[in-house]
């Protein structure tokens, strides 16, 4: 058990600083913005790269390193509670359609971006 623990430490560690490192990437890229821009990327780069890593995973006998890459970077890495109070600040500042549309980019984002991991994966795996 302290063995799958130490995965997950590890593996949250690099996702925690890879998404630190993409937020900072982001805003230099586009700028300041009251838009959370860097966020919804990180959360659909994750959803894809979940997507990747589930069917590469199932394909090739990996799943052992589920604990390290799925739970640890990826849960790292991805924002979910970050995405929460970016949504709950768009609303206080009284941007309710930004943070309706924050909410719907995400989810369907996300979800695309997770579908294309696995369209992607599967295609190379098949």
């Amino acid at each position: 058990m302290f063995a799958i623990l130490a995965q997950v430490a590890a593996g949250g560690a690099i996702g925690a600083t890879a998404r630190y490192l993409m937020g900072i990437g982001v805003i230099r890229l586009v700028g300041h913005t009251q838009f959370p821009v860097a966020i919804l990327s990180v959360n659909v780069l994750g959803s894809f790269l979940m997507g990747v890593f589930v069917t590469a995973a199932a394909h090739r006998g990996l799943t052992h390193l589920s604990p390290f890459v799925m739970t640890g970077i990826l849960g790292g890495f991805t924002t979910f509670s970050t995405f929460s109070l970016e949504t709950v600040t768009l609303y206080e500042r009284g941007d309710v359609a930004g943070a309706l549309l924050y909410v719907a980019l995400s989810v369907i984002l996300s979800v695309l971006g997770l579908a294309a991991g696995l369209w992607l994966a599967r295609g190379i795996v098949a």
